[in-house]
This record gives structure tokens, C-alpha cells and sequence, in this order.
């Protein structure tokens, strides 16, 4: 442990890096070329924290660590709480991993407002490191919540043609979902007087109320990640969003939902969450196999990732509700997996659009012969995508399918077929952009990556390799938090039986006497 609020310190950091950029002055280019410089200077020194955050975790413990607590509210016994396991850990690291990465990708592709632009991405940093380390289901609510913000106005001012609709599709969709979160969350706050998240994580619902709030938890967290059939916003979204709007969305933002299924639905109602869990498994395999046919029929690049996020995503959930260690360790990691990978693959869309201005198939081919570099990159993540053994693709997706059949054969035999198909997709659309007719000839004329393209691939790239050959680093400092989290799942269970059996012998305790 630490004797500092690292957490709040990671937290408020990008927000005072946003407030230094906001009072930048000078002439347009002086305050583009200052703004960029701030904000890449802070999500570095963000990361930094969170590299410090991880290498002080203790991985042998369950509890919550880097614990700040402060009353706010003490008549309402609402507190700022803070503190992550080894759940949270990874999703606070990946955020502040990908962040700057971001602001590398939008160097020059971003030309107007590139001051509001930078402020909104270190706002959204603030927003999802709060997220994943809130204790507090009030401050959970409000990070959760606020996320919607500034990516609202990086898709509806940066976006492409279709900016606004998109824009508003997002946002509309996903705080329709949230509106019924709120009020779970006060249902949970009348029934128990408190909004810790430990406590309520110890001490889960009851009764038949568990299962409307499970629905209502359900229906936000099922539209953040998302799932089908509420996944339409996400392929207009990512279409229309800015090359690092689409990396943050799919790497991280996406999580949010099923991180919400790990903190809320599995501990706090597990009766729920085991009476519900066959139409989630179908759910999910809907998502798995439907997305995938989808995706391989897309003209469109980002169309194409965005549908393969939706299944990938179907894995997570499946493995979730399994509620077995490898499902949950298996959708954790496929969740971390996919936030790098899916991140690359749209950062590497967005390298050859700023090239040609085109995200159609058809108007790239043969590429390799101009852009070597670019097309290794490329098949890198696409193998990652895919799963081959040797990525962090595939240890996520064997965990998960590991856990779907230890509790439904069929589903889990359903579900293996969208690795066939995700490799279909993936393969027929590397073998068109990079091998295809090169029918395009300005397509032929494009330039390899250049240092700064590189340098982002870079790091994206080893940790697709090393999480793929060791995994055990993650599984490690995640293995106990699982094991708690199980823990409280099945005695939430046992509870409920007892409490139900309890229920049942005063009725037949009345009928033997009016024998």
C-alpha cells in the first residue's frame, strides 16, 4: 500500500490538465501545438501513476486496495469511496493506457478546435478512471453517467457526415438504459440505507424485488456494452466517430457494461442472476453468430470491427454468467484483450483513411507492395482478433468457451462456431485491403507508416503478444478477486434458499393443523 491518494491523484490529474489547456491563449496554431503537447504530457503522466498503481497491487489479496474514503453526505450515508481489486485494476490501467495513444492518433488528423478537443479527451480520461475505481454507487452513477458527455460532443463535433445523428443515436440509447439503472439504485439506497458497494456486494437483495432490479441494471448495462439487440447505435457510432473516438469507445467505454454485470448484477443479486442466466447465454450467442454473419458482408472498414466488438463482446457476457472461474476470469481477460486489440485495428483504419479518405474495401488492394510495415502491423492484430493461439485474443475466448461448457454443452458449441466465422471476417477483409487486385491506383501511392504511426503500434502490439504468452500476469492478480466474487454469488444463492425454505414452512406448518 501507499500513503497517498493515488487514485484521486490519477483521477484529477487529466481534469487539471484540462483546466491548464482551457486557459491557453495565443494564435490559433500556438494554442493547437501547446494544447497537444498538455495533454500528452499528463495521460503520460497518468500512465505512469497506473504503471506504479500496478506494480504496488498486492495480487495474493481479494480486498480492495488504495482504499480512500471521505463522508459526503454523512446524514445520507453517502461517501467519495475509492479503491480497486483485482477486477478494476486492469480496466483503470487500460484507460490510462490507451489515452495517450489517442492523442498521438489525432496529432494531425484533428485541425479544427483542437483545444475543445483535447480538453473533452482528458475529461473522458477523469470520467472512466473514476468509473472503474468508484466504491460508491452515487459517485459510480455519476462517472458512469458523465462518460456520455464528452463523447457525445467528440463524436457530434470530429465525427464524419453522419456526426450529429450518431451522435445523438449514442446518447439517446445509452441514457434511456441508465434511467431505469437510477432508479435501481434508489430502490437499493430505500431498502438498505447505504450505497457502499462492498457492503452491498456482502450483503445482496432478497426476495422478488432482486429480479426487477436486476432487469433494471440489466437493460444499462446491456446497451453500454453493447449487447443484442440493443447493439444498433454502435456501428453508426464508430462509422462516425474520429479515428481515437472509436479506439476509446471500443477499448474501454465498452467494458463499462460488463465490468457493471461483475460490481452490481453477479454479487448484489445472484438469485436473479442465475434465474436469468439462459436467456443471457442465447443472448450472447445471438450476438456471437448474427454480428458475425453481419460483419462479413460490411463494405465498410470500421463497420466490419465494430460488428466483430459485438460479438467479441458476446463472449464476455457469456462468460460472465457462466459464473464459473474460467468464464469470469475468461470474460475479464477478453475484455482487457479486446480493448488492445479492437483499439489497434480501428487506430489501424484510421491510419490508411488519413491516407486516402476512404474506409470502403473495394477501394484499397495490394498494399503490401507500398506499405510492408503496415501490412505486418495489420496482420498482427488481425491474428489477435481471431484468437491464434500465441495472442490475448485466444486465451480470453478459450476460458470463456472452457466455462460455457461446463454448464451448457449446446450453447458453448454455438458459440465456438463465431471463432470460425470471426476468422472468415477477418481474413477475407486483411486478404482485400493488403493481397487484394490493387484496382485503386492511389491506394498503391500511399506511404508506409511513418515514426509517430509506428510508435503507437508499438506498444499495442507487445502487450497482444505478452498477454497472449503469459497471461498469467493478469490471471494472477485477478484469480483471488474472482474467487471472492464467486464467494459471494453462491452464498448469495445459499441465502436465498434458506430464506425461500423459511418462507414455505409457516404455509405448511398452517396445513397440518387444518388437517
Amino acid at each position: 500500500m501507499i500513503d497517498f491518494p493515488i487514485l484521486s491523484l490519477m483521477t484529477a490529474l487529466p481534469l487539471i490538465g484540462a483546466i491548464f489547456i482551457f486557459m491557453i491563449r495565443g494564435d490559433e496554431a500556438t494554442v493547437a501545438q501547446n494544447s497537444k503537447f498538455t495533454a500528452f504530457y499528463t495521460s503520460i503522466f497518468t500512465f505512469a501513476l497506473s504503471v506504479y498503481l500496478l506494480g504496488r497491487f498486492d495480487g495474493s489479496s481479494a480486498d480492495f486496495q488504495f482504499v480512500e474514503r471521505y463522508e459526503w453526505f454523512p446524514s445520507l450515508n453517502i461517501s467519495y469511496h475509492m479503491g480497486v481489486d483485482g477486477i478494476s485494476l486492469f480496466f483503470v490501467v487500460l484507460s490510462a493506457f490507451l489515452t495517450p495513444i489517442c492523442i498521438l492518433a489525432s496529432w494531425k488528423s484533428v485541425k479544427k478546435r483542437v483545444k475543445e478537443y483535447m480538453i473533452a479527451f482528458l475529461v473522458l480520461e477523469t470520467l472512466m478512471i473514476g468509473t472503474f475505481s468508484a466504491l460508491d454507487a452515487v459517485l459510480f452513477y455519476v462517472f458512469f453517467e458523465a462518460v456520455l458527455i464528452p463523447m457525445f460532443i467528440i463524436i457530434g463535433v470530429w465525427g464524419g457526415a453522419r456526426r450529429v445523428y450518431s451522435a445523438y443515436k449514442f446518447f439517446l440509447y445509452t441514457l434511456l438504459g441508465s434511467v431505469l439503472m437510477l432508479i435501481a439504485l434508489l430502490t437499493l439506497y430505500f431498502q438498505t440505507g447505504t450505497t457502499d458497494i462492498p457492503t452491498l456486494m456482502e450483503n445482496p437483495v432478497t426476495g422478488d424485488l432482486q429480479m426487477w432490479l436486476w432487469l433494471a441494471f440489466f437493460a444499462s448495462f446491456a446497451v453500454k456494452m453493447p449487447m443484442w439487440p440493443v447493439h444498433t447505435w454502435l456501428p453508426d457510432a464508430h462509422v462516425e466517430a474520429p479515428t481515437a473516438g472509436s479506439i476509446i469507445l471500443a477499448g474501454v467505454l465498452l467494458k463499462m457494461g460488463g465490468y457493471g454485470f461483475l460490481r452490481f448484477s453477479l454479487p448484489m443479486m445472484p438469485e436473479a442472476s442465475a434465474y436469468y442466466a439462459d436467456m443471457v447465454y442465447w443472448l450472447s450467442v445471438i450476438a456471437i453468430v448474427y454480428t458475425s454473419l453481419v460483419a462479413l458482408v460490411q463494405d465498410d472498414m470500421k463497420k466490419l470491427i465494430a460488428y466483430s466488438s459485438v460479438a467479441h463482446m458476446g463472449f464476455v457476457t457469456l462468460g460472465i454468467f457462466t459464473a464459473t472461474t474460467q468464464g469470469i476470469e475468461g470474460g475479464i481477460f477478453q475484455m482487457i484483450s479486446h480493448g488492445i486489440i479492437s483499439g489497434a485495428l480501428f487506430l489501424a483504419v484510421g491510419v490508411v483513411y488519413d491516407r486516402l479518405h476512404t474506409r470502403e474495401i473495394s477501394r484499397y488492394g495490394g498494399i503490401v507492395k507500398n506499405m510492408p510495415k503496415y501490412a505486418v502491423v495489420f496482420m498482427i492484430l488481425m491474428l489477435g482478433s481471431v484468437g491464434l493461439p500465441g495472442t490475448s485474443g485466444f486465451v480470453g475466448e478459450f476460458l470463456t468457451l472452457l466455462g460455457a461448457f461446463r454448464v451448457d454443452t449446446t450453447v458453448a458449441f454455438v458459440a465456438t462456431s463465431g471463432v470460425v466465422l470471426g476468422a472468415a471476417y477477418m481474413l477475407v477483409l486483411y486478404k482485400r485491403v493488403v493481397f487484394g487486385a490493387g484496382e485503386n491506383k492511389d491506394a498503391l501511392k500511399m506511404k508506409d507508416l511513418d515514426a509517430r504511426e509506428f510508435g503507437m503500434f508499438v506498444p499495442l502490439i507487445f502487450m497482444v503478444i505478452w498477454l497472449g504468452v503469459s497471461p498469467g500476469f493478469v490471471m494472477d492478480k485477478i484469480g483471488p478477486s474472482v474467487d471472492k466474487l464467486i464467494a459471494q454469488y453462491e452464498s448469495g444463492l445459499s441465502k436465498g434458499a434458506v430464506d425461500d425454505a423459511a418462507l414455505l414452512e409457516p404455509a405448511a406448518g398452517k396445513e397440518s393443523i387444518d388437517e
